[in-house]
């Protein structure tokens, strides 16, 4: 593009090396790879030769005599490489793949530091060029000698070979890469796109126009038969020659309004076709200018993978399919350390020993797996391996030692349920820590990346065949594709990446199960509820078949009842004003093509809703029984407790008792949980992470619609100093765990609001 060289000449000539080194040395590591695995792939030796050679010009241009220096021995290797003088092996790959990091540390020196390789720097590269030279010298074709040499003079260099003429003058793929290149701050691109969705969004506007003109074409040929009946009715009637020639023009000119209003809706037609057709293309390359292939985020990943196989004493190989599926670039940058995570964990945990894969009948090379593609408008990410699987008892034992459930529990979860726990923050399966894995980060990281972009990621393992991890992701964050549905009178938006299904289901396919509801889809049980109730709306009289939006967490799959299907929609998403917080079960915002707002469903935040409401057993019924439900009001209380045990025992003594009682697990989920809903009584530990609840207290307290909200405190902590810190802070009553006995609490309660029903 000419107008990036414009560009370009803002830049120095140091930058425009560094960018360069950067593409010649992913040229020089891909070929690396694929020569260890295929020693004899010509096109590989002569594509590093070339790169070598690019950089060795480039580096002298600009003055790096250190970096010319290395780049011009790596060239005389590959040389003799391409006249079989010697073959690379494992160590001579790791030789030159060391050559490749040093030339990128020496293009990354900032300019004022560049001649710090002819001064310090000096003594590394003569060690490195001496066994680059050895290299060379070597005769013995299978190379073993090499490598050995750490420091000494380069000889020989005399007598190596040049490169053919032809490579003085190839091109570089550096230079493809800067011809490509246009800098424009990330802050107008996304400018940019926010228009083009705008405008794609607001073309559709004309299309209902377009229809409401229709609906007046309808009215004025109503009009008009209504004339025609009124002459025939008149016309045994004498009619004076004023009543007759007022008709005829009537008619006249209902005819031509007629003709008029139909020529104008064809050419609204038509500019309604161009209109869509011009934003869509708008969109479409402003959000080109967006992307970019994965193979741009995929480069350093066959290196890692096989530095860590071999760091690990196992033989792994990477395989990447859809390098040229495009990618959001913002999505590129956020996938980078979830990628890592994955490929790291699938050579640690996953590919067995050569011995171990021997013994299983496999070849001695693992095979790690990273594809990417488009599917159904959305972006899928598999990351898999053929290594041993995950060790289901051995995972199912973990949780158990580690707290998490009890031994009765464990022994009653599925594989699905299992797998659940590898995201877990701070979870691992390994007893000591290393330097790859054994702090329990990775997997957390992934399942936090793939949230904050409203996405989904699931789990399967076979053992002996290996662990597979898919990501579902939007191909763009600016824009979303959604179903949109009525829920209580309202519109609102599923993010398409957790939607299993819509449905119609007759009233009579709902089953009552252990006082639950389901319904049968592809021969599974699919729990039933209803949207209203988890959104905390009103909900409708509902007459006829159900809607029902099945959507999917993991391997969790749950059916909502809603008012109505609206449609797909693609939505501009609208981030939500900072200063709301995190509101429960909504992720974001955005408008609808006539204008009209909608919130965008946090399907993750939701489904937890749901489960909490299963778990107290206060799931309304879609049928006759949720009607009764209502004529019964129950006074809600709010259990605040980061201790599982403690939470669970005051939900069953409330519970019991009649109270709606909803949880949450620590003071700033307590926060959001009161600012969102009603209740009558919050109970509150002191010590919680993120938000204690001295401090859920004051807030409560000084907030001007949750001021007459009862708190009662619940602690270990008995001291006087202790009791007086939480009445200062404006609890109305503070009980200690270590002496309250269950009928202590429940009175307490009843002081406090009275008994559970209102």
């Amino acid at each position: 593009m000419s107008s990036s060289y414009g560009d370009l000449s803002q830049m120095s000539m140091l930058d425009m090396f560094r960018m360069e080194a950067e593409s010649q040395t992913q040229t020089l590591t891909a070929g690396l790879l694929a020569l260890e695995r295929d020693p004899d792939a010509v096109d590989q030796t002569e594509a590093c030769m070339r790169a070598a050679h690019s950089l060795k010009g480039a580096a002298r241009i600009v003055g790096l005599s250190a970096g010319a220096s290395v780049a011009h021995a790596m060239e005389d290797c590959f040389v003799a490489v391409q006249h079989g003088r010697i073959k690379l092996r494992q160590r001579q790959t790791d030789l030159l793949l060391q050559g490749v990091d040093l030339l990128l540390r020496i293009a990354k020196t900032p300019e004022a530091e560049s001649a710090r390789w002819d001064a310090e720097g000096k003594e590394e590269i003569d060690a490195f060029l001496a066994v680059l030279a050895a290299m060379v010298e070597n005769r013995d074709d299978s190379g073993e000698a090499v490598g050995e040499t750490t420091a000494g003079p380069v000889k020989g260099r005399a007598g190596s070979p040049q490169p053919f003429a032809a490579a003085e003058n190839a091109p570089s793929a550096g230079s493809e890469a800067i011809d490509r290149v246009l800098r424009v701050t990330p802050e107008h691109l996304n400018r940019l796109l926010g228009l083009a969705g705008e405008s794609l969004v607001e073309s559709r506007w004309l299309s209902p126009f377009g229809a409401s003109l229709l609906r007046l074409k309808r009215m004025h040929s109503e009009a008009g038969r209504m004339l025609d009946v009124l002459r025939d009715a008149l016309s045994g009637q004498t009619l004076s020659e004023r009543t007759q020639s007022a008709l005829t023009e009537s008619q006249r000119r209902l005819m031509e309004c007629q003709q008029f209003l139909l020529q104008r809706l064809v050419e609204l037609e038509m500019y309604d076709c161009n209109s869509v057709d011009l934003s869509h293309r708008l969109y479409e390359a402003a959000l080109a200018c967006r992307m970019r292939p994965f193979a741009d985020g995929a480069q350093a990943w066959p290196r890692m993978v096989r530095d860590l196989g071999r760091s690990l004493g196992k033989k792994v190989q990477l395989k990447i399919s859809g390098e040229t599926t495009q990618v959001d670039r913002d999505i590129l940058q956020k996938l980078d350390a979830p990628l890592g995570h994955l490929l790291r964990n699938a050579v640690d945990h996953g590919i067995e020993s050569a011995d171990e894969r021997r013994a299983a009948g496999k070849p001695e090379e693992g095979i790690v797996r990273l594809e990417a593609r488009h599917n159904s408008g959305l972006l899928q990410i598999l990351v898999s391996d053929d290594g041993r699987g995950v060790n289901l008892e051995s995972l199912r034992a973990t949780i158990v030692q580690r707290g998490l459930t009890n031994a009765e529990t464990a022994a009653q979860l599925s594989e699905a349920e299992l797998l659940k726990f590898l995201f877990l923050p701070g979870f691992t399966m390994r007893e000591a820590v290393t330097e790859i894995s054994g702090r329990g980060v990775g997997l957390d990281v992934v399942h936090e990346m793939v949230k904050q972009v409203r996405g989904a990621v699931r789990v399967s393992s076979e053992p002996g065949k290996g662990t597979s991890f898919q990501m579902q992701l939007p191909l763009t964050l600016s824009v979303l594709r959604t179903m949109l549905v009525n829920i209580g009178g309202e519109p609102y938006a599923f993010p398409l990446a957790h939607l299993e299904r819509t449905l119609e289901i007759p009233r009579d396919r709902i089953e009552l199960l252990e006082g639950r509801q389901y319904f049968q889809l592809d021969g599974r049980q699919i729990g039933l509820a209803t949207a209203p109730q988890i959104l905390e709306v009103d909900e409708p009289e509902l007459s006829g078949d159900i809607s029902v939006i099945v959507v999917r967490r993991d391997d969790d799959i749950y059916g909502l009842v809603v008012d109505l299907f609206l449609g797909e929609r693609e939505l501009v998403v609208q981030p939500l004003d900072a200063r709301l917080g995190k509101i429960k079960n909504i992720t974001a915002g955005a408008l609808t093509e006539n204008g009209l707002p909608v919130l965008i469903v946090d399907v993750e935040d939701m489904i937890l809703t749901l489960e909490k409401l299963v778990s107290v057993g206060d799931l309304s019924k879609v049928r006759g029984e949720a009607s009764a439900g209502k004529t019964r009001h129950r006074k809600r209380v709010l259990v605040v407790d980061d201790s599982l045990t403690v939470r669970e025992l005051e939900r069953k003594l409330l519970g019991n008792q009649g109270y709606d009682v909803e949880i949450a697990v620590d003071g700033m989920d307590g926060w959001n949980a009161v600012r969102t809903s009603q209740f009558d009584l919050v109970v509150t530990d002191v010590d919680m992470p993120r938000m204690d609840g001295i401090e859920l207290v004051t807030l409560i307290k000084g907030n001007t619609n949750l001021k007459s909200l009862p708190v009662m405190v619940v602690s270990y902590k008995d001291r006087e100093e202790d009791r007086e810190r939480g009445l200062s802070a404006g609890a109305d009553y503070y009980l200690t765990k270590g002496s309250f006995h269950d009928e202590t609490l429940l009175q307490a309660v009843v002081d406090l609001i009275g008994e559970a029903d209102a």
